[in-house]
């Protein structure tokens, strides 16, 4: 097979493993049917009245039923391709042998071009449809050879006895075959190229949608992982900060075993504290285990470069802030504090996701925002029993910047471990606000 042959077949996707969809009939086929029927009909009986078939000695009933069965046609012309395709085949030969001028009407030539169309461009197996649609095209021009053989020997014989003489610059039956073989060629080739684009616009449309799906299921599992990353990261936070309350009870319980006979009121407040250190280290145990993943250990926790920033906590927000600003960023702090010392005094889990969420809200204004300035308010009341943290940008979203919504769901996460509140979104006013306000007295 020479390279041309074969590129044509691979253009109209022969040996492709892909087979286009067959809609069922559907209401889309009976508008389209009945809608071509009633035009042509309506087209049929308008050339009758002025006269156009006064040559045809056809009943009228025979029209209606040609012009009508050929619409009728176009039901099936995508549940049934092919088979429509020789069918529409068949009736223009039937219809251009008993009556001509009712087949070379243009609602039936619309009628048979689509039908080849829809062969081309809906027929699954694709070599089929080579052989089909080459048949038809063969068979067609086979017909209007048959024609003009016939015609050219009657005009012969006409111009010898009647002495006709050529008034164009081809002689009339050359001139007429050319014609004809010329709009016939861009009839059916027209047809067959129009179902080719069809069937590979769709077979396109086709792989885009496997490859939408492909990347939303990637996306999905990317997500999912860097959810666990992020659960793991403040599970990790979680168990220093229980380390460090159940080092807190040791170093308690021992002052207590020391002076227990010497000070027993001393004893008795240190194990008091030993009990309170318990009870929180088991609260905020629950909330490591309510973190972790099945099979993961300690060595996949890890971040880049083996920073830890556990200890972190309000009295850190200055040195955030302070290394933002150096970046561009005209950052404000603000530290309102109820009761004098009331932020140091915050429980050490509490501290550090006010910190982080201060931090994760920063990182997305500088990338996510024109913003160039950032109100950031700590407010803490140890008589309400709160600490809340806005963080406001004067900014609007940036475009393609679009991030994937981690930094916000890691913000949620940290704040329903302290059963936190959340108000994440764009001001009225303008700008973007986070706010999360923290119970003192929750547990995790």
């Amino acid at each position: 097979m020479s390279r041309p042959t074969q590129r044509m077949l691979d253009w109209f996707g022969v040996d492709d493993v892909w087979e286009r969809p067959r809609p069922a009939l559907g209401r889309q086929d009976v508008v389209l049917a009945a809608s071509v029927a009633a035009i042509s009909l309506l087209a049929l009986e308008l050339v009758r009245s002025a006269g156009g078939f006064e040559q045809t000695d056809v009943p009228v009933w025979a029209q209606w039923l040609a012009v009508a069965s050929g619409a009728a046609l176009l039901l099936g012309r995508r549940r049934w391709p092919l088979a429509v395709a020789l069918l529409a085949a068949g009736h223009m030969f039937v219809a251009g042998v008993t009556m001509p001028q009712v087949m070379g009407q243009a609602s039936l030539q619309i009628v048979y071009f689509l039908a080849l169309l829809s062969g081309v461009a809906w027929a699954r197996d694709r070599r089929a449809m080579v052989i089909t649609v080459s048949v038809i095209v063969l068979f067609m021009f086979a017909w209007i050879g048959w024609q003009f053989a016939v015609g050219s020997a009657a005009q012969d014989w006409v111009d010898e006895e009647m002495g006709a003489e050529r008034i164009g610059l081809f002689p009339q039956i050359p001139a007429a075959v050319a014609i004809t073989l010329v709009v016939n060629a861009i009839y059916f080739g027209g047809a067959i190229v129009g179902g080719g684009v069809s069937w590979r616009a769709a077979r396109q449309r086709h792989r885009l949608q496997e490859q939408a799906t492909t990347i939303a299921g990637q996306a999905g599992r990317l997500r999912e992982q860097a959810v666990v990353d992020e659960r793991l990261r403040i599970a990790r936070e979680l168990h220093d900060v229980v380390a460090h309350g159940v080092s807190a009870m040791g170093i308690q319980a021992g002052a207590a075993r020391r002076v227990l006979d010497r000070d027993p009121d001393a004893a008795r407040t240190a194990l008091a504290n030993v009990e309170e250190a318990s009870r929180d280290a088991v609260a905020q145990m629950r909330a490591l285990l309510g973190t972790l993943r099945e099979g993961v250990g300690e060595d996949d926790a890890r971040e880049p470069g083996g920073t830890r920033t556990t200890d972190a906590g309000v009295r850190d927000l200055p040195g955030l802030v302070a290394e933002v600003g150096d970046q561009g960023l005209a950052v404000s702090l603000d530290v309102v504090e109820a009761q004098e010392g009331a932020a140091g005094r915050l429980p050490r889990g509490i501290g550090l996701a006010v910190f982080r969420t201060v931090q994760e809200a920063l990182t997305n204004v500088r990338r996510h925002s024109t913003a160039d300035a950032v109100s950031v308010v700590v407010r803490v009341d140890e008589v309400v029993s709160y600490a809340e943290v806005e963080v406001v940008d004067n900014g609007r979203p940036r475009h393609g910047t679009s991030g994937s919504g981690l930094g916000q769901l890691g913000i949620r996460e940290r704040a329903a471990t302290h059963d936190g509140q959340v108000d994440i979104g764009p001001r009225v006013t303008g700008g973007y606000r986070v706010r999360v306000r923290y119970p003192l007295g929750a547990r995790p």
